[in-house]
């Protein structure tokens, strides 16, 4: 393992998978994918039918979601997603931020080496997914035990590596709320404390539970202000409800750009457009919660990348940019969303 760091050598920094980075050099940064990624359930990985190889005549039924195919959902191949994220440095992008969490199969070497081979900076996440993709051993750890877990990813390496995470995250929570997805979710506000690093939190799929996240971050002394909500293009819908959990102080994240099918094959609900979400954003904006709003793909598809005939990683940077501006926004407000807030967010505190 490589030389253990501190707060100390962390504050005012950020942390690719390569090591430490000036938070000047991020540039248009992706707040929520996945490279290398198993996102199968348990059951799914098990089921000896993985589905057929991916084709450009099968790939729009297995994106639209009603087609469950298991091997969809997992991708190991780094040349692949090499290949993917010099796309999106061609594209404009510069940092991609990965949280194949603890359940999700991260491959931390994976993702220095694809940070080598194509000069983007890739910051990795920490910590937990909710709590049938975790380990079972998992159900009888405490709270201090996820929060000194949570403290070694960043400081020393994680998952058996010398590679350090820079965010922690995707945290896993889900409706019901189970006491173990509580207790990682704990740990993970201790280790926030002591590194100075941002969580990332993925709440359940009901419109209440990003609300009583944050207020669940508030009363164990979290940092609001550095804790993102993902995911919540697929959670919150109305203009009242996104405001109210604004005004918490969280950081909203808008992460399922480039999924634009109505059918959304997790939960009962109508998934809007990209113009939908860039109409929600515009409405935080226009409330003053210009720092608070990121956006990311969430990748986690094989058919969504543009080998298997997606829009990979390229698509904001191609095509949410250009309709940015279509719509109105200022350069100075596509700068907050793609650049500054993300510097912020990374930047160990």
């Amino acid at each position: 393992m490589s030389r253990r760091l501190d707060r100390a050598a962390l504050r005012g920094k950020a942390q690719g998978v390569l090591g430490l980075v000036d938070p000047a050099s991020l540039g248009p940064t992706l707040m929520h994918e996945h490279l290398i990624w198993d996102i199968r359930t348990p059951a799914m990985a098990a089921d000896p039918d993985q589905g057929p190889e991916i084709t450009l005549c099968n790939c729009y039924r297995m994106n639209y979601g009603r087609w469950k195919v298991p091997g969809n959902l997992v991708l190991r191949c780094r040349d692949t997603a090499e290949r993917e994220v010099r796309a999106m440095v061609d594209a404009g992008g510069r940092t991609v931020v990965e949280l194949s969490s603890g359940g999700l199969k991260p491959d931390p070497d994976g993702l220095a080496e694809i940070a080598r081979r194509t000069g983007a900076t890739i910051v990795m996440g920490c910590g937990h997914y909710v709590h049938d993709y975790q380990d079972r051993a998992n159900d009888e750890r405490g709270v201090d035990s996820f929060a000194s877990e949570m403290i070694d990813q960043v400081f020393e390496g994680a998952w058996g590596t010398s590679v350090r995470a820079g965010i922690i995250g995707e945290i896993g929570c889900q409706v019901p709320w189970t006491d173990l997805e509580k207790r990682v979710l704990r740990g993970a506000l201790i280790a926030q404390e002591e590194t100075g690093a941002a969580v990332n939190i993925h709440p359940g799929r009901t419109v209440e539970q990003p609300q009583e996240i944050a207020a669940f971050v508030r009363a164990h002394g979290g940092d609001i202000g550095r804790v993102i909500l993902s995911h919540i293009d697929r959670t919150i819908f109305d203009e009242t409800t996104l405001l109210r959990l604004a005004d918490t102080g969280c950081v909203i994240e808008f992460d399922l750009f480039g999924q634009e099918q109505a059918f959304y094959t997790w939960a009962d609900i109508d998934m809007p457009n990209d113009a939908v979400r860039l109409r929600l954003i515009r409405s935080l904006i226009d409330h003053g919660h210009l720092d608070r709003v990121v956006i990311s793909h969430d990748i986690c598809y094989k058919t969504r990348l543009t080998s298997f005939g997606g829009h990979g990683y390229t698509h904001i940077f191609e095509n949410i940019v250009p309709l940015m501006r279509a719509r109105g926004f200022a350069e100075a407000e596509i700068e907050a969303i793609l650049v500054g807030n993300p510097r912020r967010l990374l930047t160990f505190a």
